[in-house]
């Protein structure tokens, strides 16, 4: 007896079909992707900055630090899905926003709370098991500041700025939490000043796209165009004295302690000044991208700064019989 053939058996794919399926499958994805918004991760970079300073880089304390920033990745995302699900009709309206998954269509609003639940399910579990719980707690007040800006508090003029501000300063909390490493104040003092100076250029920012729209107010926020030239004003004066803050800790003598060359560190601080000065610059002239994340590490000037900052702590770091 012949032996039995396979009916109805598929023929096998062409190559130019399998590209196909393949470049679909990443079609699918790349909506879910953009959805989390992986390039704001770069911001829990912060959750390292306690064991950097303190100059304790063991393998046991970075990989406490990474899988914090995990933690604080995932739960973010959640918050931004949040987000993106209550302004989907926001967004719609705005040029930049409209194209976010929801508000474009690629993605279905109704999946936002089982994405937004699995997230932070992941971060507060992966929390729960490996971290301390006070580094749990600094991530849930986190999460909570994040939902109460995102229903309320974004729409209070300057109560907005002080909470973006605080959301940084925040993960370097929880950084020396998760490690254990302690913070210094001077620490705190100055990412308060520069991310409140980072929170106003993001105003700043968007009062002047509705400036050049001929609106007279912000959707969605407290600020009315003409509050652009206070923000304008107090955004580099924030960011002035986060350089002020800086010199007065090299002063210090704790800092001669810790550094093999401390004297190098002053180059920070005219590296920074340019820094800031150059981001008003741009934004006082409507160049600067209403994310000033996004700006800074896509940004070639900012990239350069950044390299010979960390070039100039490394030198002053490491000790060279000088």
């Amino acid at each position: 007896m012949p032996a039995m053939e396979i009916a109805n058996e598929p023929p096998p794919l062409s190559a130019a079909s399998r590209t196909r399926v393949a470049r679909g499958a990443q079609l699918a994805w790349r909506p879910l992707v953009s959805l989390l918004r992986p390039h704001q991760w770069t911001k829990n970079l912060l959750l390292l900055v306690p064991a950097v300073l303190a100059h304790d880089l063991s393998p046991t304390t970075l990989a406490t630090a990474l899988l914090a920033m995990a933690c604080f990745s995932a739960c973010a995302s959640a918050v931004y899905v949040v987000n993106d699900w209550l302004d989907v009709s926001f967004d719609r309206t705005h040029p930049h926003k409209r194209h976010r998954p929801f508000a474009a269509g690629t993605l279905d609003p109704a999946l936002a709370p089982p994405i937004a639940a699995l997230l932070a399910s992941l971060g507060f579990g992966l929390a729960g098991l490996a971290l301390p719980w006070t580094f749990s707690a600094s991530l849930a007040i986190y999460v909570g500041a994040s939902l109460a800006y995102t229903l309320w508090l974004k729409r209070e003029a300057m109560a907005d700025v002080l909470v973006l501000a605080g959301l940084y300063t925040t993960r370097l909390i929880a950084g020396s939490l998760a490690t254990g490493v302690p913070l210094s104040e001077w620490l705190l003092a100055f990412s308060m000043f520069l991310f409140l100076s980072l929170a106003l250029a993001k105003r700043h920012a968007e009062l002047t796209r509705l400036a050049a729209e001929d609106a007279g107010s912000a959707q969605g926020r407290g600020y009315l165009v003409s509050d652009r030239a206070l923000v304008g004003t107090l955004g580099p004066a924030a960011g002035y004295l986060t350089v002020l803050v800086l010199a007065l800790y090299l002063n210090g003598d704790k800092v001669r302690g810790l550094y093999a060359h401390h004297l190098l560190l002053w180059l920070m601080c005219p590296l920074l000044l340019y820094w800031i000065s150059r981001l008003w610059l741009l934004a006082n002239r409507g160049e600067l991208n209403e994310d000033p994340v996004v700006f800074a590490i896509t940004d070639r000037t900012s990239l350069i700064v950044a390299a010979l900052a960390a070039v100039d702590f490394g030198f002053s770091v490491l000790d060279f019989g000088w």
